[in-house]
């Protein structure tokens, strides 16, 4: 059965910077974005080394063998006996390429393949999708104002209402933990995907109002949320919340945001918090 449920974000995107909205436009990570997701990479492996074991006993022909004159093979046995073994990791990714190399940056690690799900796709923000805040608000500014206070302005843009998305999140981590539910090993599911999804899943999974004004906040590009599915008597689910938005060390250690200096070239923008 899947015990755990790990949700990471996606790293930096050139729409990141620019603080465009991306919605489910296809864009992929730049120079940062992808420094973000190996960091969160290497930090994860370390916490889950576990699961490259645990493969290698499932799959033995993943395990490197040395060449005809060595003194002896690769020991398969030892990665079958480790107590390890018994546990097992899905790695799954929304299908926008951003979120798919973020997942690889994490599963390559492991040996671990990476399964698509669109259901993982970020919240739709409809004709608003590619563009900054100030170009939504000389559009139509009282909208623009709904969407800040969460009164629904933006939905006569056709962009997903954030119980929606919650919902269709929801409904995903339900379906995949329902059906691995009589699984004698323990799992733990790994889904990369998007900021606004992730927040909108997790406050709906613990009972919060993703429209509600008092919500988790933000997500931070290639940090992780880590969940614990439960059932309560009666069969009903019941998740409990155990980190949120959390990262890697060196995040506490440099400008995230931006990365280290030896990756930004002079005429890339920095990247600043946005101002509402």
């Amino acid at each position: 059965m899947i015990t755990e449920v790990m949700l990471i974000r996606h790293g930096r995107t050139a729409y990141n910077l620019a603080h465009r909205l991306q919605g489910q436009i296809d864009v992929p990570l730049d120079v940062i974005g992808q420094w973000q997701a190996d960091q969160t990479g290497y930090e994860l492996a370390r916490r889950f080394y576990w699961a490259k074991v645990s493969n290698i006993a499932r799959h033995p022909d993943a395990l490197p063998q040395p060449g005809p004159g060595a003194a002896e093979l690769s020991d398969i046995d030892e990665y079958r006996n480790a107590p390890v073994a018994g546990r097992s990791m899905i790695v799954m990714s929304s299908d926008l390429f951003r979120a798919e190399q973020t997942a690889h940056a994490f599963a390559d690690l492991l040996g671990l393949p990476v399964i698509l799900d669109e259901r993982f796709r970020e919240r739709s923000f409809g004709q608003w999708e590619g563009l900054t805040r100030p170009e939504i608000r000389q559009i139509d500014d009282a909208a623009y104002r709904s969407w800040r206070a969460h009164t629904g302005g933006e939905l006569r843009y056709g962009v997903e209402s954030r119980v929606d998305c919650g919902r269709r999140g929801a409904d995903a981590l339900n379906a995949i933990v329902s059906v691995h539910e009589n699984d004698d090993e323990d799992t733990t599911l790994v889904v990369v995907s998007h900021g606004s999804w992730i927040v909108a899943t997790v406050e709906t999974l613990i009972g919060m109002n993703p429209d509600g004004l008092n919500g988790l906040g933000a997500m931070r590009n290639a940090f992780w949320s880590r969940l614990t599915p439960g059932c309560r008597p009666g069969g009903r689910r019941v998740w409990s919340l155990n980190e949120f938005n959390t990262g890697p060390q060196v995040a506490g250690l440099l400008d995230w945001e931006n990365g280290p200096a030896d990756l930004r070239h002079e005429e890339m923008p920095r990247w600043k918090p946005l101002v509402q």
